[in-house]
Protein backbone atom coordinates (compact mmCIF):
# COMPACT_ATOMS: atom_id res chain seq x y z
CA UNK A 1 0.00 0.00 0.00
CA UNK A 2 3.14 2.20 0.83
CA UNK A 3 4.01 1.91 -2.75
CA UNK A 4 0.76 3.03 -4.10
CA UNK A 5 0.62 6.34 -2.07
CA UNK A 6 3.59 6.91 -2.70
CA UNK A 7 2.34 7.05 -6.46
CA UNK A 8 -0.01 8.55 -5.61
CA UNK A 9 1.22 11.09 -4.11
CA UNK A 10 3.71 11.73 -7.17
CA UNK A 11 0.87 12.08 -9.40
CA UNK A 12 0.07 15.01 -7.49
CA UNK A 13 3.60 16.54 -8.05
CA UNK A 14 2.96 15.66 -11.79
CA UNK A 15 -0.11 18.11 -12.01
CA UNK A 16 1.21 20.96 -9.40
CA UNK A 17 4.55 20.45 -11.77
CA UNK A 18 3.84 19.94 -15.41
CA UNK A 19 0.03 19.67 -15.77
CA UNK A 20 -0.85 22.86 -14.54
CA UNK A 21 1.86 24.69 -15.86
CA UNK A 22 1.12 23.90 -18.86
CA UNK A 23 -1.94 23.71 -19.86
CA UNK A 24 -2.05 24.80 -23.01
CA UNK A 25 0.60 22.19 -23.85
CA UNK A 26 -1.60 19.48 -23.05
CA UNK A 27 -4.50 21.18 -24.43
CA UNK A 28 -2.55 20.77 -27.76
CA UNK A 29 -1.55 17.05 -26.77
CA UNK A 30 -5.17 16.41 -26.79
CA UNK A 31 -5.71 16.91 -30.48
CA UNK A 32 -3.14 14.14 -31.07
CA UNK A 33 0.71 14.01 -30.84
CA UNK A 34 3.89 14.04 -32.77
CA UNK A 35 6.64 13.09 -31.50
CA UNK A 36 9.46 12.66 -33.68
CA UNK A 37 11.77 10.10 -31.63
CA UNK A 38 10.65 6.60 -30.97
CA UNK A 39 12.48 4.78 -28.22
CA UNK A 40 12.90 1.19 -28.08
CA UNK A 41 13.95 0.54 -23.84
CA UNK A 42 14.52 -1.98 -21.92
CA UNK A 43 11.29 -2.76 -18.92
CA UNK A 44 14.02 -2.33 -16.98
CA UNK A 45 13.01 -0.10 -13.56
CA UNK A 46 16.14 1.51 -13.28
CA UNK A 47 16.56 2.80 -17.26
CA UNK A 48 13.21 5.28 -17.79
CA UNK A 49 13.99 7.07 -21.43
CA UNK A 50 12.16 9.59 -20.42
CA UNK A 51 13.80 10.46 -17.18
CA UNK A 52 17.30 10.01 -18.74
CA UNK A 53 16.76 12.32 -22.03
CA UNK A 54 14.69 14.82 -19.40
CA UNK A 55 11.90 14.75 -22.01
CA UNK A 56 8.36 16.22 -21.74
CA UNK A 57 4.99 14.49 -22.50
CA UNK A 58 4.63 14.38 -26.32
CA UNK A 59 8.16 14.41 -27.13
CA UNK A 60 9.11 10.25 -27.27
CA UNK A 61 7.26 7.31 -28.56
CA UNK A 62 8.17 4.57 -26.40
CA UNK A 63 8.30 0.93 -26.60
CA UNK A 64 9.87 -1.39 -23.61
CA UNK A 65 10.55 -4.92 -23.65
CA UNK A 66 13.29 -7.21 -21.98
CA UNK A 67 16.63 -6.34 -23.08
CA UNK A 68 15.32 -3.56 -25.74
CA UNK A 69 15.07 -6.36 -28.41
CA UNK A 70 13.96 -5.96 -32.04
CA UNK A 71 12.66 -8.84 -33.50
CA UNK A 72 13.09 -9.13 -37.44
CA UNK A 73 10.17 -8.48 -39.80
CA UNK A 74 8.13 -11.77 -40.28
CA UNK A 75 4.69 -11.50 -41.88
CA UNK A 76 3.39 -14.84 -39.97
CA UNK A 77 0.04 -13.85 -38.67
CA UNK A 78 0.96 -14.03 -35.24
CA UNK A 79 0.84 -10.86 -32.45
CA UNK A 80 3.88 -8.73 -32.77
CA UNK A 81 4.04 -5.61 -30.35
CA UNK A 82 7.35 -4.14 -31.22
CA UNK A 83 6.58 -4.57 -34.63
CA UNK A 84 3.68 -3.23 -34.27
CA UNK A 85 4.69 -0.34 -32.30
CA UNK A 86 7.59 0.06 -35.50
CA UNK A 87 4.74 0.45 -37.80
CA UNK A 88 2.43 2.39 -36.40
CA UNK A 89 5.42 5.16 -35.51
CA UNK A 90 7.41 5.01 -38.53
CA UNK A 91 4.44 4.94 -41.02
CA UNK A 92 1.64 6.59 -39.53
CA UNK A 93 3.70 9.11 -37.12
CA UNK A 94 6.58 9.59 -39.18
CA UNK A 95 9.11 9.90 -36.41
CA UNK A 96 12.70 11.20 -37.73
CA UNK A 97 15.03 8.90 -35.53
CA UNK A 98 14.88 5.49 -33.49
CA UNK A 99 16.97 4.95 -30.84
CA UNK A 100 18.36 1.33 -29.47
CA UNK A 101 18.71 2.29 -25.63
CA UNK A 102 20.74 -0.72 -24.00
CA UNK A 103 22.12 -0.45 -20.39
CA UNK A 104 24.27 -2.20 -18.28
CA UNK A 105 23.20 -4.80 -15.73
CA UNK A 106 20.25 -6.20 -18.11
CA UNK A 107 18.49 -8.88 -16.77
CA UNK A 108 17.44 -10.26 -19.90
CA UNK A 109 21.14 -10.61 -21.44
CA UNK A 110 22.11 -12.23 -18.36
CA UNK A 111 19.30 -14.05 -18.98
CA UNK A 112 20.38 -15.28 -22.31
CA UNK A 113 24.55 -15.72 -21.48
CA UNK A 114 24.18 -17.51 -18.47
CA UNK A 115 20.15 -18.19 -17.74
CA UNK A 116 18.08 -17.30 -15.23
CA UNK A 117 19.86 -16.61 -11.98
CA UNK A 118 16.90 -18.74 -9.57
CA UNK A 119 17.35 -21.57 -11.99
CA UNK A 120 13.60 -21.57 -12.69
CA UNK A 121 12.13 -22.47 -16.05
CA UNK A 122 11.22 -19.71 -18.48
CA UNK A 123 7.99 -19.88 -20.88
CA UNK A 124 8.51 -16.79 -22.63
CA UNK A 125 11.84 -14.82 -21.45
CA UNK A 126 14.17 -17.53 -22.87
CA UNK A 127 12.66 -18.03 -26.65
CA UNK A 128 12.43 -14.21 -26.81
CA UNK A 129 16.27 -13.02 -25.42
CA UNK A 130 17.40 -15.40 -28.59
CA UNK A 131 16.28 -12.77 -30.74
CA UNK A 132 20.21 -11.84 -29.65
CA UNK A 133 21.59 -15.47 -29.40
CA UNK A 134 24.21 -14.06 -32.71
CA UNK A 135 25.24 -11.57 -30.36
CA UNK A 136 26.26 -14.34 -27.57
CA UNK A 137 27.94 -16.53 -29.75
CA UNK A 138 29.90 -13.50 -30.82
CA UNK A 139 30.66 -12.54 -27.11
CA UNK A 140 31.99 -16.42 -26.27
CA UNK A 141 33.80 -16.38 -29.87
CA UNK A 142 36.01 -13.35 -29.29
CA UNK A 143 36.08 -13.20 -25.42
CA UNK A 144 36.49 -16.49 -24.33
CA UNK A 145 38.29 -15.71 -21.04
CA UNK A 146 36.70 -12.76 -19.80
CA UNK A 147 34.18 -13.01 -16.53
CA UNK A 148 30.63 -13.09 -16.25
CA UNK A 149 30.37 -9.38 -15.90
CA UNK A 150 32.47 -8.29 -18.98
CA UNK A 151 31.14 -11.06 -21.07
CA UNK A 152 27.76 -9.36 -20.11
CA UNK A 153 28.64 -6.25 -21.13
CA UNK A 154 29.80 -6.77 -24.58
CA UNK A 155 26.98 -9.12 -24.94
CA UNK A 156 24.54 -5.75 -23.71
CA UNK A 157 26.09 -3.69 -26.82
CA UNK A 158 26.52 -6.24 -29.56
CA UNK A 159 22.58 -7.16 -28.98
CA UNK A 160 21.80 -3.09 -29.56
CA UNK A 161 23.38 -3.44 -32.75
CA UNK A 162 21.40 -6.79 -33.84
CA UNK A 163 18.42 -4.74 -33.25
CA UNK A 164 19.39 -2.12 -35.16
CA UNK A 165 20.01 -4.59 -37.72
CA UNK A 166 16.92 -6.05 -37.55
CA UNK A 167 15.28 -2.72 -38.12
CA UNK A 168 16.30 -3.03 -41.61
CA UNK A 169 14.28 -5.58 -42.11
CA UNK A 170 11.42 -4.01 -42.04
CA UNK A 171 11.33 -2.56 -45.78
CA UNK A 172 9.62 0.80 -44.85
CA UNK A 173 12.02 1.74 -42.45
CA UNK A 174 14.76 0.63 -44.72
CA UNK A 175 13.90 2.59 -47.41
CA UNK A 176 13.39 5.96 -45.82
CA UNK A 177 16.73 5.27 -43.91
CA UNK A 178 18.02 4.86 -47.40
CA UNK A 179 16.71 7.99 -48.20
CA UNK A 180 17.91 9.75 -45.36
CA UNK A 181 14.48 10.70 -43.81
CA UNK A 182 15.40 8.23 -40.94
CA UNK A 183 18.23 7.68 -38.67
CA UNK A 184 18.61 5.05 -36.40
CA UNK A 185 20.78 5.15 -32.86
CA UNK A 186 22.41 2.35 -30.26
CA UNK A 187 22.70 4.03 -27.25
CA UNK A 188 23.96 2.26 -24.21
CA UNK A 189 23.66 3.77 -20.53
CA UNK A 190 26.26 2.47 -18.05
CA UNK A 191 23.77 2.51 -14.22
CA UNK A 192 27.55 2.43 -12.35
CA UNK A 193 28.62 5.37 -13.47
CA UNK A 194 25.69 7.42 -14.64
CA UNK A 195 27.17 7.76 -18.25
CA UNK A 196 25.31 7.27 -21.84
CA UNK A 197 27.21 6.14 -24.58
CA UNK A 198 26.41 6.54 -28.69
CA UNK A 199 27.71 3.62 -31.15
CA UNK A 200 29.91 5.27 -33.65
CA UNK A 201 30.22 2.95 -37.07
CA UNK A 202 33.34 4.60 -38.10
CA UNK A 203 34.88 3.19 -35.29
CA UNK A 204 32.65 0.12 -34.77
CA UNK A 205 32.73 0.97 -30.46
CA UNK A 206 30.33 2.96 -27.99
CA UNK A 207 31.81 6.44 -27.36
CA UNK A 208 30.59 8.51 -24.61
CA UNK A 209 27.50 11.37 -25.29
CA UNK A 210 27.98 15.03 -23.76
Amino acid sequence: MKDIAHFIAGFKRFRQQYFDPNELRFASLQQGQNPKVLVIGCSDSRVDPAILTGCAPGDLFVVRNVANLVPPCKHDGLHHGVSAALEYSVCHLEIEHIIILGHSGCGGINALMHGISNGQPTEFIGPWVKIAERAKEQVLKELPGKGRAAQSRACEQAAILISLENLLSFPWINERVESGSLLLHGWYFDISVGQLYSYVPETAGFEPLG
